[in-house]
């Protein structure tokens, strides 16, 4: 009998209803659940001992799961504990911690594929991490200072021969007075130099341009990887096109060899079996790795350039390629 595939995902994730609607059809039995159930409408029984790994289940009013049986999870942002109305803030603090230890540390123990492993979810997304792992397996990086020192931008940006970016060092997304805000890269100008001061309130990532002749939307599954070209069709896209998708158009394009070897190095140091990488690709066609996302968007380059991801992600949680 097939293993069932256990999906933690928030219930409105839809590309994640993609995933399982694939799986299902092939038969896959699958036990989807979010954090936020827990523990009111999620329920954990496990029990270890000498002679027995993790065993018990997860059950929902409508389905159960047993973990012993568990052959692969697709870990997709859940979203946080939820608890009865009433607790004090402290006490809500403490019921989280317990439930992240209890609940977290039963499913981060299942010896199964992971798509990806949250432990090295949180490791990957440092942009740091990235950075090193990516220059040490073999990738191109620009030029990179992190500080919250305003003296340190001056030199940087005095040493970089041609123009300087900032982005947010963690995710560009923020929620301010209810609404959702974000941050995109942009270039330094001669006014931001004049006054460096807000440096000194958290880290800054600043980073040395690199000339675009197009972006790359790199996503890997697996041993598999989908490449797709990504042409800005506005000012404000070439700087970032997540500020515009507007204006952009997307197509099939070849990964370089070098680059293929390179990006399965940066996964096999990350420990991830999924991620969505960003790269620019020069005038003379260099890839310059620039992050990749354990957790990234691939729905909307699934729709628009038809390739087979969702299928992809299926296939890895069921051992590897169809």
């Amino acid at each position: 009998m097939t293993p069932p595939v256990l999906i933690v995902a928030a219930p409105d994730d839809w590309p994640t209803d993609r995933v399982v609607t694939e799986l299902t059809s092939r038969g896959v039995e699958v036990f989807r659940m979010d954090t936020a159930d827990f523990p009111q409408r999620l329920t954990l029984t496990g029990r270890i001992d000498q002679r027995h790994g993790w065993a018990g289940g997860l059950a929902t009013a409508h389905r159960a799961v047993d973990l012993s049986r568990v052959g692969a999870v697709y870990y997709r942002a859940p979203g946080a504990f939820q608890f009865p109305h009433g607790m004090s803030g402290p006490e809500e603090r403490f019921a989280a911690a317990q439930a992240r230890a209890g609940l977290g540390g039963i499913l981060s123990s299942l010896e199964c594929r992971w798509v990806n492993h949250p432990t090295a979810m949180a490791r990957a997304e440092y942009k740091p991490v990235q950075l090193a792992a990516a220059r040490e397996s073999g990738l191109r990086i620009p030029a990179t200072l992190v500080t919250n020192q305003p003296e340190s931008v001056t030199e940087f940006v005095r040493q970089t021969p041609g123009p300087v970016v900032f982005k947010p060092v963690s995710s560009p997304a923020l929620v301010e007075d209810g609404r959702l805000k974000s941050v995109y890269t942009r270039l330094l100008t001669a006014e931001d130099l004049d006054d460096l001061r807000g440096v000194k309130v958290t880290a800054h990532l600043f980073q040395a341009w690199v000339a675009k002749d197009h972006e790359v939307r790199l996503t890997i599954v697996g041993e598999r990887m989908f490449a797709a070209r990504i042409d800005a069709g506005s000012d404000a896209a070439h700087i970032d096109w997540r500020s515009d998708y507007g204006s952009l158009s997307y197509s099939d394009i070849s990964v370089p060899e070098d680059v293929t070897a390179a990006v399965r190095r940066l996964m096999d140091r990350l420990n991830l079996r999924y991620g969505a990488a960003d790269f620019v690709v020069d005038p003379s066609g260099n890839w310059w790795f620039l992050e990749v996302n354990p957790c990234g968007q691939w729905d909307w380059i699934q729709g628009a350039t038809g390739q087979p991801i969702a299928q992809a992600i299926a296939d890895e949680l069921q051992g590897g390629a169809a």
